[in-house]
């Protein structure tokens, strides 16, 4: 007579608890938050802001769309470690950040990268060099100059990318999209608000419209194996692409600058121009030369670096800073553009002597 199989008795384990951390306390990489894995709760939200009135705005806008408040302090708990636990998204801002805040930033930000979490840092044009250069693990959302418009779009865009909120990974046409969509959303908001994002942008305008997405398609990788790779293009003479530039922003003193910002192809000449001159460009820099505002540069650059187009490069002098730089893709591309076009390292001259150049 055969015997009954053994029935050994389930055992569960308890649900992870992430509220009785130390602040510090790395998490195994790859891992997520203990709600990161529970379908349907309201992801989690962390606040470390030190003006009273900002905190308790933030904290009302963050319930309103959805989030789990579990901490709500002042930059003083972050840089103590103290602070009682790992959300799914942590909000920091920090305007003028000194020696402590930035070890305590960039601690937060190498855990976020561990963790799965989402980070925001919102900062000012004076800190933004700083802030840049101690967060470059969690890929964060940086704020410059941002007014209550632009905090409450980043923590929309936080929930929008936040665990369980999609189906599958995020292709980058996807986090395109994303990124016209929030900066459309953010013009909109500030003008039906009254400006309630002026704060936003010391640098350029708001209420940019950015030109429509290219609908053309390059070949597919698959595709692309059975080509033979040419040999890389020379970059064109420095000096012409700054005309170019300085071309392109002339239309604004003709017609409305709205019609014109397309702060992608700005900052593509512009690092371009510096590779063939061999100079670095700082991110502040960068964000200038995209003629528009900080925070909408910024993710930009975001953007790029993982589209492979741009790259960011240590201070071998100061690990404190980092700058932007072409990639070997996008420097080869660019060569190709403006020899495509007829521009080469001498530049391209039209039957009437002159530089003809495409703006």
């Amino acid at each position: 007579m055969a015997s009954a199989p053994l029935a050994f008795p389930t055992v569960q384990s308890p649900a992870a608890d992430f509220t009785h951390l130390a602040d510090f306390a790395y998490d195994a990489p790859g891992g997520r938050p203990a709600a990161a894995d529970l379908p349907g709760r309201a992801p989690s939200l962390a606040i470390y802001v030190d003006r009273p009135h900002l905190r308790q705005q933030l904290r009302e806008d963050a319930l309103v769309a959805g989030f789990r408040v579990t901490l709500c302090e002042g930059l003083a708990a972050l840089a103590a470690g103290v602070g009682r636990g790992m959300a799914e998204v942590v909000l920091v801002d920090c305007p003028g950040p000194d020696a402590v805040g930035l070890a305590a930033l960039s601690r937060l930000d190498l855990r976020c990268a561990q963790s799965g979490a989402q980070l925001i840092v919102a900062t000012t044009s004076a800190g933004l060099e700083d802030v840049f250069g101690c967060v470059d693990q969690s890929q964060p959302q940086i704020l410059v100059d941002a007014g209550e418009t632009e905090l409450a779009l980043a923590l929309g865009r936080a929930m929008a990318l936040a665990p369980g909120r999609a189906v599958r990974e995020m292709a980058d046409e996807d986090r395109m999209q994303l990124l016209r969509l929030t900066e459309q959303v953010g013009r909109l908001a500030a003008r039906l608000g009254g400006g309630a994002a002026g704060q936003v942008g010391q640098v350029g305008q708001a209420g940019r419209v950015e030109a429509p997405a290219v609908t053309f398609r390059g070949a597919s990788a698959d595709d692309a194996i059975h080509l033979r790779t040419p040999p890389a293009a020379e970059l064109p003479d420095a000096r012409m692409i700054r005309r170019i530039l300085r071309q392109r922003q002339q239309r604004a003193r003709f017609f409305d600058a709205e019609l014109f910002a397309d702060p992608a192809w700005d900052m593509l000449l512009d690092l371009t121009a510096a590779r063939a001159e061999h100079k670095r460009v700082s991110v502040t820099s960068l964000c200038i030369a995209s003629g528009v505002p900080p925070t909408t540069a910024l993710r930009w650059i975001s953007q790029l670096t993982r589209a492979g187009l741009f790259e960011r490069v240590e201070d071998t002098l100061d690990r404190r800073r980092a700058f932007i730089g072409l990639s070997e893709k996008a420097a080869d591309g660019m060569g190709r553009y403006f020899e495509a076009i007829g521009t080469g390292a001498c530049g391209l001259t039209s039957a009437s002597g002159a530089n003809a150049l495409p703006v």
